[in-house]
């Protein structure tokens, strides 16, 4: 009977979990997409890479929210079988507050263990899969940037002035300059333009122009009647190096060893592991395996909500204090890795301060509940 009875409520709380953070998941999600449309909009890539950025960002989005979701969960169904005096089922089949709490951590166990597979294993491979589009993708859309009395610096190294776009969609007086090695540059101008595309590649077709080839020793002209411009070979300057929030937790702890043993970093593929970024480097280890601690932190908090009864004095102010004294937490484990460095990691008690408050947490309340026996 005691098991059908917490198989109810951890029902109820996993429901409750469910619908919440789907529902601010998917709130959040939104708004974030709409700010990714400067993928499109400034950047010129296509919407499929738009849509695969932005889809791929939701176990993220899901993994933050956890915490906060997961804390209000609990309390509020707490809160709702002390209200119904649901709650007194349970010390009615003698069930002590102490294996209830029991039983709520292992349930929070669940939920750390989620969290941390997607903090460590899930979030940095689909972020890194969403960089990836953005690396491989080209500017599908760049004909669409184009406008008039307009400079354009979509793409690296590349800045392009038109006159006026028509409504055909060629172009009046052109102006490209083009950034090259050694301090050398390249301006190209046209009277008339067309924008070109041929097997995937965009190119501006350039009628009575010139290009002047600047140097630091000697400048020269070239005129011509018609010439190319392969717009394709030019990439965007949308972000394209791996961020550490998408570098793999293996390399992220490989690069923290490396510094331990043989004081030096090193370079793997796109990441770079050095002096500037081992703060980072450790701040992102702690988040993704110490910052999910707390979700065992906030159930034992929600918790405390079984120590009084509705019937006792104050109740409702107890329960405000709980929920602030949660919600306090929520937002100390989210500003704790600000104060992890590399340099003092080992001297800080930051990163043992979720497993420290567990404890303390744990222990007062078996002292509470078995206090509140003997009055």
């Amino acid at each position: 009977m005691k098991k059908l009875i917490f198989r109810n409520i951890f029902k109820d709380i996993s429901i409750l979990f469910i619908i919440i953070s789907l529902a601010l998941t998917l709130i959040v999600w939104v708004i974030q997409a709409v700010n990714y449309l400067d993928i499109v909009s400034e950047d010129g890539h296509n919407f499929a890479v738009y849509f695969k950025f932005s889809l791929l960002s939701l176990p993220k989005i899901f993994n933050k929210l956890m915490l906060f979701v997961f804390f209000i969960s609990v309390y509020f169904t707490l809160s709702r079988y002390e209200e119904n005096n649901e709650i007194l089922i349970f010390w009615s089949f003698g069930i002590t507050k102490k294996e209830f709490i029991n039983k709520l951590i292992k349930l929070s166990l669940v939920y750390f263990l989620i969290s941390l597979i997607l903090s460590i294993f899930v979030i940095p491979k689909t972020q890194d899969m969403a960089r990836s589009y953005i690396r491989t993708s080209n500017i599908d859309y760049f004909p669409s940037l184009i406008k008039s009395n307009h400079f354009n610096d979509t793409v690296s190294d590349l800045t392009i002035f038109v006159d006026k776009k028509n409504v055909d969609g060629s172009i009046d007086n052109l102006f490209i300059k083009q950034n090259l090695k050694g301090n050398k540059s390249k301006i190209t101008t046209a009277r008339k333009g067309i924008i070109s595309k041929k097997e995937n590649d965009f190119y501006l077709i350039l009628f009575n122009g010139k290009i002047i080839n600047i140097d630091t020793k000697n400048t020269n002209i070239i005129r011509f009647d018609k010439s190319e411009f392969n717009l394709s070979r030019f990439k965007t300057k949308t972000t394209t190096f791996p961020k550490i929030q998408e570098t793999s937790t293996d390399n992220l702890i490989n690069c923290v060893n490396s510094f331990r043993n043989y004081n030096k970093g090193y370079e793997k593929d796109l990441f770079r592991c050095n002096e500037n970024s081992i703060n980072s480097v450790t701040q992102e280890i702690y988040k993704r395996i110490i910052l999910p601690i707390y979700i065992i932190i906030s159930s034992l908090i929600a918790g405390f909500l079984i120590i009084k009864s509705k019937n006792q004095n104050n109740f409702n102010k107890y329960k405000i204090f709980i929920f602030i004294l949660g919600f306090l937490f929520i937002i100390f484990s989210e500003g704790s890795s600000n104060f992890i460095s590399y340099y003092d990691f080992n001297k800080t008690i930051i990163a043992l301060a979720p497993i420290i408050l567990s404890l303390i947490l744990y222990l007062i309340f078996i002292f509470i509940s078995e206090r509140s026996k003997k009055i």
